[in-house]
């Protein structure tokens, strides 16, 4: 059987052993690849094999400077445990990979593993690893960032990496607000630098989601629309007990029409939202109703856009980062920014360390 380039990739991620290993073992067992994973373990050349599905969420963020200030590497690099993300050995390892990200051509994860590496590859070293630590270990994503001026920011150690890229005059002030902007970041995790960045697609389904959120949540509209409905719902709508509950709170003068929700059914509110929805097209069409969803999309905007984001540092509470950086440098501009956090995105397993324990030492003992 012709062992393809793509079961040589299938076996070196399952393994974690050398491309022409991987290759070897294919072409012995005849490309049959539970028979190569059985090669490889047989002539050693696959120590990490068997800790290769462990989940990797914890690890360490790193970032490496050029010489010149201007461009920056980040890396992560995952463990299984947070004890190994305090090795010294682990460390030294991801700050070298880092250094080492500055001078990759691409960001490309598979690429960089197969970069060369204290006389072999990244992915050759990282077994080497595994098999020393006795952890799974996975480099997991870097990214390279050049500009005017450059400054990062890490926060927790090492569980939370941030770039800022500015382009403008390179003046220590300069540094300092993009180093306090990369402090922001970290603290704030803005999903885009500007509104600019937003596609119109994106806007319009925010847009959407936002006046749909709206309409199942009557009780947040306007007064006036929302008196429309409830006229409309004690019209045969609701039942008895639910029109007699609204029926004496509009009777009472003194009562607070934003804890109404609290005496009704669930069974009314839920039908109060039918109708909200069922009235779309006439709501949406009501000045007072598009003023309140463009008012809650632009909140949404503030706390995802960076620049409209209000300075966490602001001495009156109030400045947004674009103000903050105009009043640094009124030609300074934000080129781009990145931010890893450890293990984010990748589903932890829940495990009862005491049983783990407990489970170790009655191996022992058989």
């Amino acid at each position: 059987m012709a062992v393809t380039a793509k079961m040589v990739k299938e076996l070196r991620d399952m393994t974690g052993a050398g491309m022409m290993d991987c290759k070897k073992a294919l072409v012995e067992t005849d490309g049959n690849i539970e028979a190569a994973v059985d090669f490889l373990k047989e002539k050693g050349l696959a120590k990490a094999a068997k800790k290769a599905g462990r989940v990797a969420a914890e690890g360490l963020v790193k970032i490496a400077f050029s010489d010149d200030h201007k461009t920056a590497a980040i890396v992560e690099v995952n463990s299984e445990t947070d004890f190994v993300s305090k090795n010294e050995e682990f460390v030294t390892f991801v700050e070298d990979l880092a250094k080492l990200a500055l001078t990759a051509e691409t960001t490309d994860i598979e690429a960089f593993k197969a970069m060369s590496f204290e006389d072999s590859t990244v992915q050759e070293v990282l077994t080497a690893k595994i098999a020393k630590i006795g952890e799974n270990l996975s480099v997991r994503r870097i990214e390279k960032v050049s500009a005017d001026v450059v400054t990062s920011y890490i926060h927790g150690g090492g569980r939370i990496g941030v770039i800022v890229a500015g382009n403008g005059e390179d003046t220590d002030a300069v540094r300092e607000a993009l180093t306090n902007i990369a402090m922001q970041v970290a603290a704030m995790n803005p999903q885009y630098v500007s509104r600019n960045d937003i596609s119109s697609e994106e806007l319009a389904k925010m847009h959407d989601i936002t006046l749909e959120s709206a309409l199942n949540d009557p009780f947040t509209l306007p007064k006036p629309i929302l008196n429309a409905l409830l006229d409309k719902a004690v019209d045969g709508i609701w039942a008895t007990e639910d029109v007699a509950v609204l029926e004496e709170k509009r009777n009472d003068k003194g009562f607070n029409f934003n804890y109404l929700p609290n005496f009704l059914s669930e069974d009314a509110k839920a039908k109060l939202a039918e109708l909200a929805v069922a009235d779309k097209a006439e709501i949406s069409g009501n000045k007072i109703f598009t003023g309140l969803v463009e008012g809650r999309v632009s909140k949404q905007l503030k706390d995802i856009c960076l620049l409209d984001q209000t300075y966490v540092r602001a001495e009156d509470g109030k400045q947004s980062v674009a103000k903050y950086l105009e009043s640094v440098d009124k030609n300074l501009s934000i080129a781009r920014v990145v931010r890893f956090e450890v293990g984010e995105g990748i589903e932890k397993k829940e495990e009862d360390f005491a049983a783990e324990v407990a489970k170790q030492m009655e191996a022992a003992q058989k």
